[in-house]
């Protein structure tokens, strides 16, 4: 395929994402941005697995929650890829074929229906990051957020062991990821590789952490932090009874990198959005 209608049939391709989002997306196309795979993955929620469009871009990773499969999304989050950082992992109760992204602000499980098409997610996100970072434009994260404990996992306080109830309500530590209580969690923090400036919800064992640390960083030395106990709290083992995730998503679609051509699929041809429909 010669470079001009590659260009023009990459740049229909990432419209049509772009459309699929309806009113509520964001501008993807950019000169040089192409579009390398797309497909639907389990990602863990608070709550619950729930089905969710990734598109892969050589520069970010797009994704957002369907509203009918293969022609709406809506809720479109977009994370460069310099920013990510994966680790495989073993199946889950709920989850098969998963492994975890790591982002500054969120980081989450999602799986595969097979573990080929799990390999093959994995090593697109990993080249296609590693051919930006050879760029020189930008430069890998530091820092990532820590993954959540689902709301399932934990019948009690992970602080103060008191049972969760409808009125004693599960919250999570933005800086652990610990399910904890209201009362245990009243503290507010800046975590800048979340947010350089919002105070987030913390649990009063980082709240603690978060001014030994501060203290030390003024005294220049790190002796602070040895003089703070270290609490051992594990999660409560009971846990509820979840049947695996079965449905059946087609699998994903990925760029000919040596032909330029994603094949005879047709997966981008979408009607008309509704938002621009006379």
């Amino acid at each position: 395929m010669d470079l001009s209608t590659f260009n023009k049939e990459n740049y229909e391709r990432i419209k049509a994402v772009e459309s699929s989002f309806g009113a509520s997306g964001r501008p993807l196309s950019k000169p040089g941005r192409v579009l390398i795979g797309r497909g639907r993955l389990m990602k863990q929620g608070r709550r619950k697995p729930q089905p969710k469009v990734f598109f892969l871009f050589n520069d970010v990773l797009v994704y957002g929650s369907i509203i009918v499969n293969g022609r709406w999304y809506k809720k479109m989050k977009i994370i460069p890829l310099e920013d990510i950082q994966m680790e495989d992992m073993e199946d889950g109760m709920e989850m098969k074929n998963q492994w975890l992204i790591r982002t500054p602000c969120k980081s989450f499980f999602v799986s595969a229906t097979s573990v080929e098409e799990k390999q093959a997610w994995i090593e697109h996100i990993e080249d296609s990051r590693s051919s930006l970072l050879q760029g020189g434009s930008c430069r890998p994260g530091s820092s990532f957020a820590v993954t959540w404990i689902p709301d399932q996992a934990a019948h009690k306080c992970m602080r103060c062991f008191k049972n969760f109830t409808p009125t004693k309500r599960r919250h999570h530590c933005r800086k652990c990821g610990f399910l904890v209580c209201r009362s245990c969690s009243k503290h507010r923090s800046v975590i800048e590789h979340i947010h350089p400036s919002k105070k987030l919800r913390v649990c009063r064992v980082c709240n603690t952490r978060n001014k030994i640390e501060e203290k030390s960083r003024l005294r220049g030395d790190s002796t602070g932090l040895e003089s703070l106990e270290d609490e051992r709290v594990a999660a409560s083992s009971e846990e509820e009874d979840a049947q695996g995730i079965t449905e059946d998503f087609p699998q994903s679609s990925w760029l000919d990198s040596c032909t330029g051509t994603w094949g005879d699929e047709h997966i981008y041809d979408y009607p008309i959005p509704m938002h621009l429909r006379p």
